[in-house]
């Protein structure tokens, strides 16, 4: 008995040291960062930098940009649009599926299922050339000022929705069929059936892929990564993320990116926070 105590900690012990290597350590150094900057020190001949403390400098100058301020808008707008999508989109597939006289379940599940195992880089280059000009068989502007918004919201959307179908689907399967069966003897039908007795029940599943959708959101940067050579309306600093890669490896400012990653941490744990107690609140 003495010898199997201690083994829950030995089965947790990989996944800890591995949360430690490369979440907590990266992090520590991130914020270590954020407080330095480099100095350039001497005149024309003897020119050197150095890295010194700033304290709080690069924060000031983060929260004073305008272009994290649109980044995080244009953010927060596609996010609007991807997580009641999903989510609604969804929840309509899963009672769908759900009702008994459905046919080919099993086919219509894995189609809608299957975007969500096909790669995101990969996906969005496929609805890429869908939006293209030159090789769109739709005549229409995917890439303005406002429709960019709606073409980087399909494609998140696109592939998110099925695994969150198969979530709300599998929370529809675990109700008892008595349930239905006295529902039905009420004179109960599908319609009434899916708004008052089935989304009730499933609600902590909803309540979930609300959660998962509004973290997706809050890390938009694939699909308008890789958009952005295909639309000028995408540029480099599109989405937060899109600013602090720019921000450390293109303009090589490595400090301005910590204190912007640090800040941007904090916010989506706050956001996170806020969304899964706003979640449970509705679920109770």
């Amino acid at each position: 008995m003495r010898k199997t105590k201690g083994l829950p900690y030995f089965l947790v012990l990989p996944a800890v040291v591995l949360f430690l290597l490369f979440v907590v350590a990266p992090g520590i150094y991130a914020l270590v960062l954020s407080f330095q900057a480099r100095k350039v020190s001497g005149g024309l001949l003897a020119a050197g930098s150095r890295v010194v403390f700033v304290g709080l400098d690069n924060y000031q100058g983060v929260l004073a940009d305008p272009e994290l301020i649109g980044s995080v808008v244009r953010m927060l707008l596609v996010g609007v649009i991807t997580v009641g999508l999903t989510v609604g989109l969804a929840l309509l597939f899963a009672l769908l599926l759900d009702v008994p006289r459905t046919r080919l379940t099993r086919f219509t599940r894995l189609a809608i299922f299957l975007p969500y195992a096909v790669p995101g880089v990969i996906a969005t280059l496929l609805w890429g050339f869908l939006y293209l000009p030159a090789t769109s068989p739709v005549g229409a502007d995917f890439f303005g000022s406002t429709s960019v918004f709606f073409s980087v919201a399909n494609v998140v959307v696109w592939g998110a929705a099925g695994f969150n179908m198969i979530v709300v689907f599998t929370a529809l399967r675990s109700i008892p069929s008595e349930v239905y069966e006295a529902a039905r003897l009420d004179g109960c039908g599908e319609w009434k059936m899916a708004l008052r007795i089935k989304v009730p029940l499933v609600r902590p599943a909803i309540a979930m892929c609300t959660l998962f959708s509004v973290l997706a959101a809050l890390q938009l940067v694939n699909e308008p990564f890789t958009l952005r050579p295909l639309s000028n309306a995408i540029s480099s600093e599109w989405t937060p993320m899109m600013k602090i890669y720019k921000d450390a490896f293109v303009d090589s400012d490595i400090y301005s990116a910590a204190a912007t990653s640090v800040l941007f941490t904090v916010a989506a744990l706050i956001v996170s926070f806020v969304a899964a107690k706003v979640v449970q609140r509705g679920v109770r």
